[in-house]
């Protein structure tokens, strides 16, 4: 600050709050040259602690309900709720661990520093993106009835309405989750479809690069799609029937596919993945990691399924067992069909048939008989296997399989519960699908959600890429930095230094 306009000290021939209109301005803006005193700045400190304190009074005046107003029954029902989907929430989360093994396994020893970093940090990004925006998109108030959605920046963490819930004030459709966990548990869920980006461009995208990708998904592209579903958005009123997602079959993992599918083809094949047309095999470089992932993926998926209940209550279990059929199911199947066809039981294949049987009972978990559960699983192993060998036919390149488990099981979840899904988790519900007397009014609609999903991530994503591109000058790494692997190329280590590599 200058001070060569400044003039010598004068006393005020008025006081501010005796001045008039005309010349207030001028006298306070005068006072506030007087901070230049450090007395006057120490005053000047306080005032974000006003401001602070004056945010605390708001949140305690617009807490009228607290915990000790409920009953017994009604604080342990609340406690219960937010306890539980606490839990789900960290093991959606520790998901993150299993995807990073799953895909540094399955990939080669030079890039495994590179694919550690990506599935690591994009949790970070993700959950910094949904909370400055996307949560207020997937959430907030219609902007364009049933499509757009906003209510602001950032996330409110008032539990004002959510005790009231529990008190009985607000209603039969109310929801007892304070917005904090509530927001962790959505956040765990847009980390998970980017983090399904990360393994179909693995090997050769630039780290900068899909950094602003992941960034653009999780804050625009993930929680406007999901927001027609799961904030009462447009799917919900189209035709007879609504269009059912229980846990994100279609929204999170099928957006995630097809938005790692359109960047796959943009990048083109790794070096070497294809000779005169035909793919060549690229074996990772530590199975056992792989396999650990598979299982840390499995137990995750008890966060993922059963926490989308949003409620600790008797259907948890019931989805829990449905999930842990599916998976079994297409383990089994993914296991005998690659016997069949390749002649002996592929690792690869038993671990991407398990997370094919999730993805596939992910949408249907609620929707499911137990038998139905396993079968549907099963026909997901059996998808897996095919579409690995359709997407190789292709000419395209999916390092570790993710199209084929996350977006091609991804529909095929969505769309079986119009086969044989049922209305409920009830004993003796009623079928909803073509197969089981629910006619096709269900599966129709379940057709038509996924393939709006596909189209809106196919696009927006294509654009998002494109941009991206060319701005930095392509999404892929050169030649030589393929070659030598982008652990040196774009980190400048090694994940097994003390080992020569072969």
């Amino acid at each position: 600050m200058t001070t060569a306009l400044q003039s010598p000290p004068r006393r005020s021939t008025s006081r501010l709050q005796d001045a008039s209109l005309l010349n207030g301005p001028m006298l306070l803006l005068r006072s506030i040259r007087g901070f230049r005193r450090s007395q006057s700045l120490v005053w000047l400190a306080t005032v974000p602690l006003a401001l602070l304190g004056l945010g605390v009074f708001t949140f305690s005046a617009r807490a009228e309900v607290g915990l000790s107003d409920l009953t017994g029954a009604q604080a342990a029902s609340f406690l219960a709720d937010n306890l539980w989907l606490f839990v789900a929430t960290i093991l959606v989360i520790f998901m993150n661990a299993g995807f990073a093994m799953v895909e540094a396994g399955m990939c080669r020893q030079k890039n495994a520093v590179n694919i550690l970093a990506k599935n690591l940090f994009v949790f970070a990004l993700a959950v910094t993106a949904y909370w400055v925006i996307g949560y207020s998109l997937m959430y907030g108030n219609s902007v364009i009835d049933g499509f757009l959605y906003f209510k602001g920046l950032f996330v409110d963490p008032d539990p004002s309405d959510a005790l009231a819930c529990a008190a009985g004030l607000a209603g039969d459709e109310c929801v007892q989750l304070v917005p904090s966990v509530d927001f962790l548990f959505q956040a765990a869920f847009a980390g998970t479809a980017a983090t399904i980006v990360s393994g179909l461009v693995a090997e050769r995208v630039k780290f900068g690069e899909f950094v602003v990708f992941s960034l653009v998904l999780t804050a625009f592209i993930y929680p406007i799609a999901g927001s027609w579903e799961w904030n009462g958005g447009w799917l919900n009123s189209v035709g007879e029937k609504e269009f059912i997602d229980f846990a994100g079959s279609s929204i999170v993992h099928s957006v995630g596919g097809w938005a790692g599918l359109v960047g796959a083809m943009l990048l083109g094949p790794r070096i070497g993945k294809f000779v005169d047309g035909k793919a060549q095999a690229m074996p990772g470089h530590n199975m056992a990691i792989a396999t650990l992932g598979a299982l840390i993926l499995w137990i995750g998926w008890y966060g993922f399924n059963p926490g989308s209940e949003l409620a600790m209550d008797q259907y948890v279990a019931y989805v829990a067992v449905t999930t842990t059929l599916a998976a079994a199911g297409g383990a089994i199947a993914a296991t005998v069909f690659s016997t069949i066809t390749s002649g002996k039981p592929d690792l690869t294949m038993i671990i991407n048939g398990i997370l094919a049987g999730l993805v596939s009972i992910t949408a249907g978990c609620g929707n499911m008989t137990f038998a139905g559960s396993w079968l549907a699983g099963a026909v997901g192993g059996i998808i897996v296997v095919l579409a690995v060998a359709a997407l190789d036919s292709a000419g395209i390149d999916d390092p570790v399989g993710a199209f084929s488990v996350h977006g091609v099981c991804g529909v095929w979840g969505t769309v079986v519960i119009g086969l044989w899904g049922v209305d409920g988790m009830d004993p003796g519900a009623a079928g909803i699908g073509l197969f089981n007397g629910g006619g096709i009014s269900q599966l129709g609609i379940q057709a038509l959600g996924a393939g709006a999903y596909a189209i809106w991530t196919v696009v927006t994503c294509w654009i998002a890429w494109q941009i991206i591109g060319g701005f930095f000058g392509g999404i892929r790494v050169s030649e030589a930095e393929e070659t030598q692997g982008l652990d040196i190329g774009e980190h400048g280590m090694e994940a097994y230094p003390d080992f020569a590599s072969s």
